[in-house]
């Protein structure tokens, strides 16, 4: 059935959104797309959206000019001398970064489902725990994922009030590999960071690889996260 018939055009959120979608909706394996498929359907896709007038952004034709690349990259006869060689893959970049995207939606559906979930629970008014509490007396256990999430989330909360009316969009990409050089770097320096204070940009790609970031860091043993007491914020510190 011709792909015009079968689209419901809708928006996405940007050109990876779409190509994902076309990705998925024909069943591919994303570390080996069909290159000549998934250009020739992605071009009908903009052309479905020219002839309802929709607008067609820039990174869009973008991203359209770089499969028309691939696709013919893909098509020219291997030489004899390169065949002898192993080739590099052109699709290797853009596989890459379809699934750092991928892993970009997946955190924010986490971040989703739990903050829906927070929203069924029924939280008594706080009290003064003073009493209960010996003043000397430290807490410096492991953080959870659970606690590092709640208190994620409140932080998004209090940076989507702060942000302006008005802001300026910009379609660089936002690497997660590059944030943990950042950190890195950061880290050098301070040897102990504020957890919050590495989040300084409202960019939600930003906020998502700084986030990635952090988690990545912390699993492989690199960086840890403390709490010194019980109602502080988190810290980073990188472990030596």
């Amino acid at each position: 059935m011709d792909l015009e018939l079968e689209f419901k055009v809708r928006e996405f959120d940007g050109p990876l959104d779409l190509l994902l979608h076309l990705i998925k909706k024909n069943k591919m394996n994303i570390l080996d797309i069909e290159i000549e498929k998934i250009t020739d359907q992605y071009m009908k896709y903009l052309d479905k959206m020219n002839e309802m007038n929709l607008e067609v952004t820039s990174n869009y034709l973008v991203l359209a000019s770089e499969l028309l690349y691939i696709k013919s990259k893909m098509l020219l006869p291997v030489k004899e001398e390169e065949s002898e060689e192993e080739e590099d893959d052109p699709r290797e970049n853009l596989v890459n970064r379809l699934l750092e995207y991928q892993s970009y939606k997946d955190i924010t559906n986490i971040l989703r489902n739990k903050e829906k979930l927070r929203g069924e629970i029924y939280t008594k008014a706080p009290e003064s725990v003073k009493e209960f509490i010996d003043q000397k007396e430290t807490l410096n256990s492991d953080v959870t994922l659970d606690n590092l999430v709640e208190a994620f989330k409140k932080f998004l909360e209090r940076k989507e009030e702060d942000k302006p009316l008005k802001t300026k969009v910009t379609e660089k990409e936002i690497k997660v590999s590059d944030r943990k050089i950042s950190i890195r770097s950061i880290l050098k320096n301070k040897k102990r960071v504020n957890f919050f204070s590495l989040f300084e940009s409202n960019n939600k790609e930003y906020i998502i690889a700084t986030f990635l970031a952090v988690l990545e860091m912390t699993k492989e043993g690199e960086i840890r996260i403390v709490q010194n007491s019980l109602f502080e914020d988190f810290e980073c510190e990188a472990i030596k």
